[in-house]
């Protein structure tokens, strides 16, 4: 049998960029968090040390004070019930591969929801530059960020992309090629618009596409949605039956599937068809095709139970009586979302106004849209990610309903958009979206980081050496990171500069280490531990120190990555421009060969 396997290729999709694990500087200006704060009387889960972080969960009771500077390393969160909104959500700029990068080293498996708006490549920016070269570039740009997402992602975590038509049918073949196709959970399609465009050239679109992908789909299971009033008031109780109100459902059932179907087209008999006589005397079969939902037996037991309904005047055909003291909490979700349940882009545009309306966001989503998607994906203090941000509708979302949230976004509306918006949320100054239907008050905080710049960079003689920019203590978290260590300076050992398990340690400095000093500093750290010691220059052999493991830098890390490199974002400004040519000059059109997608290759692409 042949090992031959479908997949979609591309030009390019043999490269992949060596990334350079960056550390995380906050700047406490720009974090934010609510003047009064509510304090929940036990505290949440123990969160993973965060760059820049050194939060500790405390134990804390008072119901209201006056919130101290961002600069304050103590932990703040506001409860209710369960629900808990911590100060330690993070907002990070710069280039979302460098920033996803920076986080998996501490966030590995520990994300249980991922929402992202990416780019739809619609083909608007590219009208000047070599037709199809945008696709090559798109996909290889969305595989190097899936692939750290799903490292990032919970064994029981779940990934959610909203995508037009344009990309979505590529980017369901290329994420079953990240996350493996049986992890696909559904395509979801969301009504973004409700008026028909009338000067659409073929149709008109209304919708977009959802993609729902697992970590392990076996672990992962989508939470019910709540009830809504609407729902709720279908119950009735028309025959004043002591349980309560009850809907009346179908009481037949289909007998041309499953096994029952199978053994009726194989005998033409089910014990599920037989007469029965309702209260008035009517004598009743199932209609053709159909049964009815349960055996002469089980429709005796129903029967004495009152659990049969026949209509007022006891001649209809018979209906289930559901109670909704026994219906489940939830609902279950369907694959079509209509904008009067989640919102459209004519919503989504007006919440972002209120927070610029000078500058307007492009292409927001509605608060209703993330708010079912968090109502299935996560639970209240699950740590949720969104690494396109755009307007910040994921984290405003997120916030509100309970959610730990980390967003990252490379544009300015980062500062114009995000900031004002996620400070409104904060300050319970944000009565719009979806502010009432969680009753938000106000609360909790998030710290701002920027990406530390590339740890090394060339001299005037071309020469790769530390970033001037760096100071000692950026020079070992950095080094921490590279090498696997958890940074973790210790006020005792001045040697100790992180860890990577209970007897493993590393320390960083720039001196030139002397073998006397080596000598020292191996007795200190005892025969029963190790040490990675990473310095400019030592004297002495390797092997004279067993505990000690000696590594110059930057020759350490010189092959480990691609150093000075800031921005792998989508550049059109960096495309080849098409240069026009006579008509016979010009070449076929580069394509993106999808194999097990064949319409393309019949129809052409466009």
């Amino acid at each position: 049998m042949s090992k031959t396997k479908l997949e979609l290729t591309w030009i390019g999709k043999d490269k992949r960029p060596k990334l350079e694990p960056r550390i995380l500087l906050e700047n406490p200006e720009l974090s934010y968090h609510a003047k009064f704060r509510r304090y929940s009387p036990s505290p949440p889960a123990p969160l993973p040390e965060g760059e820049g972080s050194k939060m500790t969960a405390e134990h804390l009771t008072v119901q209201s004070v006056e919130a101290e500077s961002p600069k304050s390393p103590s932990p703040s969160w506001r409860g209710v019930g369960e629900r808990v909104d911590l100060f330690d959500n993070k907002l990070i700029f710069g280039d979302n591969l460098l920033a996803l990068k920076a986080l998996e080293q501490n966030y590995a498996g520990k994300v249980k929801c991922v929402f992202i708006d990416p780019p739809y490549n619609t083909g608007s920016a590219f009208t000047h530059y070599d037709d199809g070269l945008e696709h090559s570039i798109w996909l290889s740009l969305m595989r190097d960020r899936l692939e750290i997402i799903r490292s990032l992602l919970s064994d029981d975590g779940s990934l959610w992309i909203t995508i037009d038509d344009n990309e979505a049918h590529y980017l369901k073949v290329l994420c079953d090629e990240v996350f493996g196709r049986g992890n696909f959970v559904a395509n979801v399609v969301w009504e973004k618009k409700y008026a028909p465009q009338n000067n659409a050239t073929w149709l008109s679109d209304s919708h977009d596409h959802i993609l729902v992908f697992t970590k392990n789909k076996e672990l992962w299971r989508p939470l019910k949605l709540s009830r809504s009033d609407e729902m709720d008031a279908r119950y009735t109780n028309r025959d004043n039956d002591p349980r309560g109100i009850w809907k009346a459902s179908d009481f037949t059932i289909s007998l041309s599937g499953g096994q029952r179907g199978a053994q009726f087209a194989k005998t033409g008999v089910s014990s599920n068809i037989y007469e029965i006589v309702t209260p008035s005397g009517r004598c009743l079969m199932p209609a053709k095709g159909r049964c009815w939902a349960a055996s002469p037996e089980k429709y005796q037991e129903l029967l004495n139970d009152n659990r049969l309904w026949f209509g007022e005047n006891g001649n209809n055909v018979p209906a289930l009586k559901r109670f909704l003291t026994e219906v489940q909490n939830g609902i279950v979700a369907k694959t079509i979302w209509f904008r009067t349940e989640v919102g459209d882009n004519q919503e989504a545009k007006k919440e972002a106004l209120v927070f610029n309306g000078e500058e307007v966001f492009s292409t927001p989503k509605p608060e209703k849209l993330l708010k079912r998607i968090l109502e299935l994906a996560t639970n209240p203090n699950d740590l949720v990610l969104d690494s396109f941000a755009g307007s910040g509708t994921t984290g405003a979302v997120a916030h509100k309903m309970g959610r730990r949230w980390i967003m990252i976004e490379l544009g300015e509306h980062c500062h114009t958009h995000i900031i004002p918006r996620l400070k409104k949320v904060i300050a319970g100054e944000d009565p719009g979206g979806i502010s009432k239907a969680v009753n938000w008050q106000g609360g909790g905080g998030f710290r701002y980081y920027s990406l530390a710049p590339s740890l090394l960079e060339q001299d005037r003689w071309g020469n790769w050496v530390v970033n001037k920019n760096y100071n000692p203590a950026m020079l070992a978290e950095a080094l921490c990171k590279l090498e696997g260590f958890s940074y973790a300076p210790s006020d005792t050992q001045w040697w100790n500069h992180g860890y990577s398990s209970e007897q493993d340690f590393i320390y960083v400095t720039t001196q030139n280490l002397s073998h006397q000093q080596l000598q020292e500093l191996s007795e200190e750290v005892g025969g029963d531990r190790s040490l990675l010691v990473c310095c400019a220059a030592f004297r002495g052999k390797t092997d004279a120190f067993p505990n000690l493991t000696l590594k110059k830098i930057p020759k350490m890390v010189l092959s480990r990555c691609e150093w000075a490199h800031d921005d792998y974002s989508l550049n059109v400004a960096n495309l080849p421009m098409a240069q026009p040519k006579p008509e016979a000059e010009k070449p076929k059109k580069a394509s993106v060969k999808l194999v097990n997608i064949a319409q393309d290759d019949l129809f052409g692409e466009a």
